[in-house]
């Protein structure tokens, strides 16, 4: 009986091998390694995406077999010395048997170990000889079921992994209807049947499992070039029959006989299989980080992916930052609430950077509309010009000053008073301040048009002005700078040491500047009235200055534009390259823009002292500059030859006239230009009488003004 067992035993492909103990400890400490050897190699083929396990994988280290070197010796523990009993199980599944296994023509050996101590007895000895000699009888086999049944579930109950190992036995022994394979090599039944693959996560192995996997048909589409060659299925036959290395050795050489139109068709038939959409499988904090590496408008092209990458796409805290990087901070403003739709799902953030993207686009690109054309002061030249919100005031030697809205482009009122022409302005939201040649300043109150107040003082024209907060200071031809309080209308402070007109004035609320015809730049401290530095070295009349706390910036008719140092007064930098006056200056963040009578615009940095750009060229200026500002990265000159000429700050490139007069050339020309974020103001005429006195508004928030106009 024990011989015939054997002979069943091994024709089922199952030894069973009588060890002593010592050896036993050997077998264990192998099987961890392979154990730990097969985790390390599932894990790589999981992690690797669609990378096929080998066909060669063994199955000699699964982890279910852990449970049974942990069982090791039985439940007692003993160790003297007995022996175990040791059953090795190989089972292969050829391609021929398992047409539906996955792996192809390849094999899959799946070797389990089950080691387990003599217990009770003889009892199980016993039952295996009764089991053996049943044969093949069918009453023998449901006993010999029922009691392996029982035996597994009394198992199962000692040891939860053992639950895990019988139910791997169990699938592996039976067919998908319950009853027990007979012995011999056991067959695949279709889909039903759970094969050893589908123990660990199935992984394609074949391109056209991988479409599967992917969701995509099997049957994909087809190339429509006629019959298919005759030997084809020959030829796939044997490169099915080839080895993995042969196969990569074939598809090298049949790539390098392939047209270009025959390598694109591949790719585009692979290529969609391998992409991966990772954002998707992300956390959504993990996904929103990734995102905020991109650009905005980067982001604005994701949006357009999918509906998920959408929702990430509009993430309102996200475009907080992106707004932040941009200096974007306004979009919570009345305003911005005022044209926000109801129950909307687009993040207010972005529709704050959407704005000024659009803005920035009208300013570089320009429109097709018309500028608004605003008329008034007759064919007198306009002096000065200057707007706050939706408020234009322009001054002019007619004596008057005009208030307009930007919006309507109406004249809302005049403001009538002085006796002179008005030369010099300010203005802070409703309030305005003027001064005139009948040596008066005047303070208003544009909203209603009443003149609030009338500040005497002066001997002589008031040719400039400078306003902070609640004070302006006014330079005039008398030589002297006074300093006023604008909500009472006093007389605060007189500064007295120039000897000749005070052409330009400065004040940040601490410090007072001036320059004057005499070729002097003077630093006053206001509140006690003494000039704390007389800055030398012009040789001819300061026209403009600019101060930004740190330094004093003096432009001369002398060409020289020179760089002092506010609190020591010594000069840090001449810089020099114009030809002739500087009439207007800017100064920001330590960029200097200059514009000259030479026809040509420059960029400086205060610091070096070096010149970045020039702005000239084939589409500079043909005339004389006469005012300039910049803004937003842009620099708007205007000029004598009736343009005005928008530049990039950062290239000094031209990028357009964003005003061109008709009468350009031949009279026509640009006074004074205003600029905001959204608007651009610009009085024009001539000395001739080509051109008629005029303001030009451009509104670049254009979509805003057809929701107000809505």
């Amino acid at each position: 009986m024990d011989r015939g067992w054997r002979e069943r035993r091994e024709e089922e492909g199952t030894e069973t091998v009588k060890t002593p103990s010592r050896r036993r400890t050997e077998e264990e400490e192998l099987m961890r390694v392979k154990v730990t050897e097969f985790k390390d190699k599932v894990q790589r083929e999981l992690i690797g995406g669609h990378t096929p396990i080998s066909a060669s994988s063994s199955f000699t280290s699964s982890p279910f077999l852990s449970s049974s070197l942990r069982r090791g010796r039985g439940g007692d523990g003993d160790d003297d010395g007995e022996e175990d009993e040791v059953r090795v199980a190989i089972v292969t599944i050829e391609d021929e048997s398992c047409p539906s296994e996955p792996f192809g023509t390849a094999h899959l050996e799946i070797t389990s170990q089950i080691a387990r101590t003599e217990r009770g007895g003889g009892e199980e000895q016993e039952d295996e000889e009764e089991r053996e000699e049943g044969g093949g009888d069918e009453e023998m086999e449901e006993e010999e079921e029922a009691n392996s049944k029982e035996r597994e579930e009394e198992e199962e109950e000692t040891s939860p992994s053992l639950h895990l190992q019988s139910q791997m036995k169990r699938k592996l022994d039976h067919g998908p209807d319950g009853r027990p394979f007979p012995s011999g090599k056991k067959h695949c039944k279709g889909n039903g049947y759970l094969s050893p693959s589908s123990l660990v996560q199935a992984t394609p192995t074949t391109f056209g499992d991988l479409r599967l996997a992917n969701g995509h048909s099997a049957q994909r589409r087809r190339v429509t070039s006629g019959p298919p060659p005759s030997g084809l299925q020959d030829w796939l036959h044997i490169f099915q029959a080839w080895s993995g290395p042969e196969r990569l050795l074939a598809l090298d050489e049949l790539i390098d006989r392939c047209e270009t139109s025959q390598v694109k068709h591949m790719m585009q038939v692979i290529e969609p299989q391998f992409q991966r959409d990772f954002i998707s499988l992300l956390p959504k904090e993990l996904a929103l980080y990734v995102l905020t590496f991109l650009a905005p408008r980067d982001l604005l092209q994701a949006a357009q992916t999918c509906r998920y990458w959408r929702i990430l796409a509009e993430d309102n805290l996200l475009w907080r930052e992106k707004c932040r990087e941009e200096g974007i901070s306004e979009w919570a403003s009345s305003r911005r609430r005022k044209y926000a739709r109801l129950g909307t799902a687009v993040s207010p953030w972005k529709s704050a950077y959407i704005r000024q993207h659009r803005i920035e686009n009208n300013w570089r690109k320009g429109d097709t509309r018309e500028p608004m054309v605003l008329k008034g002061h007759d064919d007198h030249v306009i002096t000065c010009l200057q707007f706050s919100g939706d408020l234009i005031v322009s001054g002019s030697d007619d004596n008057t000053l005009k208030v307009w809205s930007a919006i309507t482009g109406k004249c809302l009122r005049t403001l009538t008073g002085h006796t002179g022409g008005v030369w010099c302005s300010q203005m802070a939201v409703a309030t305005v301040i003027s001064g005139s040649t009948d040596r008066t300043l005047r303070v208003w109150d544009a909203e209603s048009g009443e003149c609030v107040h009338t500040l005497y003082g002066h001997t002589s024209t008031v040719r400039c002005m400078h306003l902070h907060g609640n004070r302006v200071v006014s330079g005039s031809r008398d030589t002297t700078l006074r300093v006023w309080d604008v909500s009472t209308g006093r007389c605060e402070h007189v500064l007295t040491g120039h000897v000749a007109a005070v052409r330009c004035v400065q004040y940040d609320g601490r410090r007072v500047v001036s320059g004057g015809y005499d070729y002097m730049v003077k630093v006053w401290d206001p509140e006690t009235e003494a000039c704390l530095h007389t800055l030398q070295g012009h040789t001819n009349r300061v026209y403009s200055l600019q101060f930004d706390g740190v330094f004093v910036v003096s432009g001369s008719l002398d060409t020289s534009i020179r760089v002092w140092d506010a609190e020591t007064g010594g000069c840090v930098h001449t810089l020099t390259g114009h030809q002739s006056l500087t009439s207007g200056m800017e100064l920001r963040d330590n960029i200097l823009v200059s514009g000259n009578a030479d026809s040509t615009v420059r960029v400086w940095d205060v610091r070096t002292g070096q010149c970045l750009h020039t702005l000239q060229g084939p589409n500079k200026h043909q005339s004389a500059v006469t005012c300039l500002q910049f803004c937003r990265g842009l620099v708007l000159s205007s000029s004598d030859d009736g343009t005005v000429k928008l530049w990039d700050l950062r290239t000094g490139a031209w990028l357009r006239d964003v005003v061109a007069l008709q009468s350009r050339g031949s009279g026509g020309v640009v006074w004074r230009i205003r600029a905001s974020d959204t608007r651009l103001v610009c009085a024009a005429g001539s000395r001739n009488g080509t051109e008629e006195t005029k303001l030009l508004v451009l509104d670049f928030d254009l979509d805003d003004k057809k929701k107000e106009t809505d």
